[in-house]
C-alpha cells in the first residue's frame, strides 16, 4: 500500500466517531468504488488490525458493522466476503 493510500484511508483517533465505524466506512468506500468486488473476500480481522494500527477487537466490530449494513457476509471457517449489492447487475426490462 502506498503512502498516498494510507493518508486517504487513515483513522482519526481524536474524532468523536468510533474507530470501528471509521474503519467500516473506509471498507464501505472500497466496496462502493469496486476496489473490493462482490463475492470476493475482505481482508481478515488480523490484517485490518495490522494495516490500520487498531486492536483486533476494533477490526472485529468493524466487520460486524459491515454485516449489519448488509455489505458483507461471513462464512464460518472461510472469512467475510463482499455481499452482492442490489443494482450491481445489469437491469433488465421492467
Amino acid at each position: 500500500m502506498s503512502d498516498a493510500d494510507s493518508v486517504e484511508t487513515s483513522l482519526d483517533p481524536m474524532s468523536a466517531k468510533p474507530l470501528y465505524i471509521q474503519l467500516a466506512d473506509i471498507i464501505t468506500s472500497k466496496i462502493s468504488s469496486g476496489e473490493l468486488a462482490p463475492d470476493r473476500p475482505i481482508p481478515s480481522e488480523n490484517h485490518l488490525a495490522e494495516q490500520y494500527g487498531v486492536a483486533r477487537l476494533t477490526a472485529r466490530r468493524a466487520a460486524r458493522e459491515l454485516r449489519e449494513r448488509g455489505l458483507v457476509v461471513t462464512v464460518r471457517g472461510k472469512g467475510s466476503f463482499v455481499a452482492e449489492q442490489p443494482g450491481t447487475e445489469e437491469e433488465g426490462p421492467a
